[in-house]
């Protein structure tokens, strides 16, 4: 039995949709997966200050950049869809706006019933909050995905906006979001008006601080144990107004910051075995040359495919099990009160 399914995910280092239109097969309780057309459609500057200052937002209109986000990508799906086979469902993660499981909230942008009915295609949407509401991080959630699809790596570890790990501990899945990485690095390289950092080359031409990296490596959320997870909040308070007090050079901001992500991820990898990296961090040849020095992985870079939308494919498959029934969130992983199933669904009839 197969299912076509459509993920979408909109990470925080603000890149673009990321779309994915894939198969899934499921055979003796193998999973397999295929993908049958990807796409990644960029943020436009309109967009890209929208959802910078959505934080900002009263909640009005907070509701109303809601149901127009909704729209945009139920809009964007359809462009992408022209001339293909129509998916059984959409899985959209949306674009998290506000991430603060301390406090019990999550919120991802991107009301599923505009998707839906923009679409005509049910859409599973709000991955993120049952989990939250049961005492858990809300994050990370693509582990399950990792266990089920990419089960022969050691280590798989997602070097996005945020660079999060999973791995498997006493016949458990463990995972945890490492550090912040692309949301940091592309906002040093805009301010030498860059989209992002290409092949690390700012990073590379800088020169590493060794005062502010130890207070980077030193911060207290860096030695917590797992669950844990990271938000803009946390990030803007700790890291960006670090670097924004410090008198360095952007170069050499960024020379601090790539020695920092390395650092966290080695320590993270401690054991030695095969690493899987994806994430846009995966093309970032100067972060990968940092990171080999450093780590006694043998690590894998796959095609550019899995690379690019790994993420994409895993929301598609947990938009999967969910329309089965089947768990796709693990309670070891964010520390909720017990395994379940995430995902609300709005369900059309008539596709």
């Amino acid at each position: 039995m197969s299912t076509l399914v459509l993920g979408t995910m909109s990470g925080t280092s603000l890149d673009g949709i990321d779309i994915a239109l894939c198969r899934f097969s499921e055979s003796g309780g193998q999973w397999s997966y295929e993908f049958i057309d990807t796409k990644t459609v960029n943020y436009s500057p309109r967009w890209i200050e929208k959802l910078k200052s959505a934080p900002l937002l009263s909640g009005e209109n907070l509701m109303l950049l809601n149901n127009e986000y909704g729209r945009f990508n139920g809009e964007v799906i359809l462009e992408f869809l022209k001339g293909k086979q129509i998916p059984e469902l959409i899985a959209s993660h949306g674009h998290t706006i506000f991430h603060q499981p301390e406090n019990q909230f999550t919120f991802q942008l991107g009301n599923g019933a505009s998707i839906a009915a923009t679409t005509n295609i049910s859409t599973i949407c709000d991955f993120r909050n049952l989990d939250v509401a049961l005492n858990g991080q809300g994050a990370p959630l693509v582990p399950i995905g990792d266990k089920l699809l990419f089960g022969e790596y050691d280590y798989c570890l997602n070097i996005g906006g945020i660079a999060n790990i999973s791995f498997e501990q006493a016949e458990n899945r463990i995972a945890y979001d490492i550090c912040p990485a692309n949301i940091i690095l592309n906002s040093l390289a805009r301010q030498n008006g860059l989209s992002f950092d290409i092949d690390g080359q700012m990073g590379a031409s800088g020169s590493v601080s060794k005062s502010l990296l130890n207070r980077l490596n030193r911060l207290p959320y860096f030695n917590q144990p797992w669950p844990k997870s990271l938000g803009r909040e946390w990030i803007d308070r700790e890291i960006t107004s670090r670097l924004e007090s410090s008198d360095l050079a952007v170069e050499d901001q960024a020379a601090t910051i790539y020695e920092h992500i390395t650092d966290q991820i080695s320590k993270s990898t401690p054991n030695g075995g095969k690493l899987l990296i994806t994430g846009g961090g995966a093309h970032n040849k100067f972060l990968i040359k940092r990171l080999r020095a450093k780590t006694s992985c043998t690590i894998i870079l796959p095609d550019n495919s899995l690379i690019d939308y790994k993420e994409a494919l895993i929301f598609a498959f947990l938009g999967v099990l969910a329309s089965r029934g089947e768990i796709n969130v693990y309670s070891s992983v964010t520390g909720s009160i017990s395994n379940h199933i995430a995902g609300i669904v709005y369900r059309i009839e008539n596709n």
